[in-house]
């Protein structure tokens, strides 16, 4: 059972009993991400998540680990382009404790100066991290080429340079403005009662203080451009194509995943098939769906040799012009529904996972969609809304961005129209 409540100062509690399990999974869930930093504060939503674990006025680092190691729980955070999180996991009769130690880390952080210092270098070394790991540095150079001068382009980590400048007042400053009840949820999932939960979110947050929520700013404009980036240690060559998706809520989402499914979202997909397994260019392959309230970005990445670059491109844009002009087979459309149902009822099979689709429907949609909701809306995409889809996304030249050791090659532009 899911029950949605919106406390006496604006905090929004959205909890699902789960009686048949031992575990329960409760989680901070701010609205604000990445794309609400200006481009001085780069990377300060993501040091603040890293920060608050560090210790509070009631609590040093070590003991908010200790505690959570004594009860077996688990802790972690994240922080995304369009809001951060941190959670525990634990037994249901720790839940108490769970609740307060989040308490704690909202209402009393202490961004102390000397572990701010430590923590400058941690987050260092996470930025050196996405440069050593080829395929998540070629989506940033992607990202950043595709939305340029927007937030939405810039990375979630910032960069050393900006990282390097925050102080604790600017820390203190944007936490105070930025974590207040408009803008938080505290989702819950597993063995629990509404009514007890709300009962401990009401006495560890309820002197949260009010504050504003702005608008989320202007919308990305798009810039189909090449970007590449010599890396001479590098392998291989690893290509990132890309083009626009819909947001979150659009009403064709589920058309989207299974566009996405089809083109390289799976092992049976065609992008996996006709490169990999037939040929044997790549031996990694797919194809992703990035999608925020606004804008969103369907990409394919590939990693392969320099000499088989240009072939994988080839092949690639070859699938996409397949998806505009030719009707997908039944058989095919079949099995990416399929193929998308069961990958969503096995992902829900946990409290950690259940309790983040929870904060994710209400941050995206203010309101709760049941299993059976989900699937209807996959079991009701057509062929022609398929082919409709990829004729609108797949419209004009796709962007791209190459890494590698390069020595001179980059795709042409006459290669990316679709």
């Amino acid at each position: 059972m899911i029950v949605r409540e919106v406390l006496a100062n604006g905090l929004t509690l959205v909890t699902e009993s789960i009686p048949a399990v031992r575990s329960v999974a409760v989680g901070v869930w701010l609205k604000r991400g990445s794309r609400h930093e200006s481009e001085e504060q780069s990377g300060i939503s993501h040091f603040i998540e890293h920060m608050v674990f560090k210790g509070t006025t009631n609590r040093s680092a070590e003991q908010i680990a200790a505690e959570v190691d004594s009860i077996g729980g688990y802790m972690d955070a994240f922080t995304a382009k369009e809001y951060a999180s941190f959670h525990l996991k634990v037994l249901d009769e720790h839940l108490p404790l769970a609740v307060e130690i989040l308490g704690d880390i909202v209402m009393n952080p202490l961004f102390d100066a000397i572990e701010m210092a430590k923590e400058k270098k941690v987050i260092f070394e996470e930025i050196n991290l996405v440069e050593d790991t080829p395929d998540d540095l070629v989506m940033e150079l992607f990202t950043q080429a595709f939305w340029p001068r927007h937030p939405l382009g810039r990375p979630i980590l910032g960069t050393k340079s900006s990282v390097s400048r925050f102080r604790r007042e600017d820390l203190a400053a944007f936490f105070a403005r930025v974590y207040h009840p408009g803008n938080i949820l505290i989702a819950a999932a597993g063995h629990l009662e509404h009514r007890d939960t709300a009962k401990l979110v009401r006495r560890h947050f309820g002197e949260l203080r009010h504050g504003r929520t702005p608008a989320d700013g202007r919308s990305p404009r798009t810039a189909a451009r090449t970007v590449t980036r010599s890396k001479r240690e590098l392998e291989q060559v690893h290509i990132c194509l890309g083009t626009r998706a819909y947001p979150q809520a659009h009403p064709a989402r589920y058309v989207g995943y299974v566009l996405n499914t089809v083109l390289g979202g799976s092992m049976s997909s065609r992008l996996f098939q006709n490169v990999r397994e037939k040929r044997g260019l790549v031996y990694s392959i797919s194809s992703g769906v990035a999608a925020y309230s606004d804008a969103g970005i369907l990409s394919v990445y590939a990693g392969t040799n320099r000499e088989s670059a240009g072939e994988v491109v080839r092949l690639t844009l070859e699938e996409v012009r397949r998806l505009r002009g030719e009707p997908l087979p039944t058989s095919e459309l079949r099995r990416a529904k399929d193929h998308l149902k069961g990958s969503l009822m096995l992902s829900l099979e946990n409290t950690g996972a259940r309790m983040s689709n929870l904060a994710r429907q209400e941050i995206y949609f203010s309101r709760q969609f049941e299993l059976d909701e989900l699937l209807a809306g996959i079991e009701a995409v057509g062929v022609d809304d398929v082919q409709r889809l990829a004729a609108d996304l797949f419209n004009g030249r796709l962007a791209a961005s190459v890494l590698g050791d390069l020595r001179g090659w980059r795709p042409r532009d006459r290669d990316l129209r679709v």
